[in-house]
């Protein structure tokens, strides 16, 4: 396609030859490449072929490309096709607070100390539901260490959800609710090292401005 041949191909291939790994690894290529991507399963009872209006619903629902905004706004994502261009466009200009959640594009807040918390604080609430010391769990992870370990994570590694979210339940969570003496202020002691972290949060650790921060678009 690159060198100016068809603009649709077909892969052909016995049951377990490797097609679906074949069209994802090239699909992930696409994107990186700022393409947008899309799997849809065929199906003969939810997206049979013959009801296509079905699987072009499917198809937009889940568009994917590695950067959104390359997406929305890039040569090679939505404004290829005018008429679904002007149909998702949205003006971003007003305030966030003022965002119409009826719109086709939404705004995502980026996260802060604030977020990380408040996350933690749900997720702490839906272990507790299933934990095996309900009552531990809120004695030893209530708000103020929730907030502790969200400032210890972001002093080391910036806002990282993931990172956060994988030390508090796995370091604190499954300790307190497993081990009757654990105590997180006193046992836990948070270690990050850079095999946990990915290219772009490796170098979040050492910027000191978002800007320093190079993204592989």
């Amino acid at each position: 396609m690159a060198a100016g041949g068809s603009v649709f191909k077909a892969v052909r291939g016995e049951y377990g030859c490797g097609k679906t790994f074949f069209a994802r690894w090239l699909a992930d290529r696409a994107r990186k490449l700022g393409f947008a991507s899309a799997e849809v399963q065929i199906s003969e009872t939810e997206t049979p072929l013959h009801r296509l209006e079905t699987v072009y619903r499917r198809l937009m629902e889940r568009l994917a490309t590695a950067d959104t905004s390359h997406f929305y706004e890039g040569p090679q994502g939505i404004q290829r096709l005018e008429p679904l261009a002007q149909r998702l466009h949205v003006d971003f200009q007003t305030e966030a607070r003022f965002d119409n959640p009826r719109a086709p594009q939404i705004r995502l807040p980026t996260f802060d100390l604030e977020r990380l918390c408040l996350v933690g604080c749900k997720i702490r609430n839906i272990y507790q539901q299933h934990a095996q010391a309900p009552e531990r769990i809120a004695a030893a992870c209530d708000d103020g260490y929730v907030r502790e370990l969200a400032q210890a994570v972001t002093g080391k590694v910036g806002v990282a959800p993931r990172i956060f979210l994988k030390k508090f339940v796995a370091g604190v969570l499954d300790c307190v609710d497993q081990f009757p003496d654990f105590n997180p202020r006193r046992d836990y002691a948070l270690t990050i090292t850079e095999t946990e972290l990915t290219p772009v949060e490796r170098q979040a650790m050492g910027a000191t401005d978002v800007d320093q921060i190079e993204l592989d678009l």
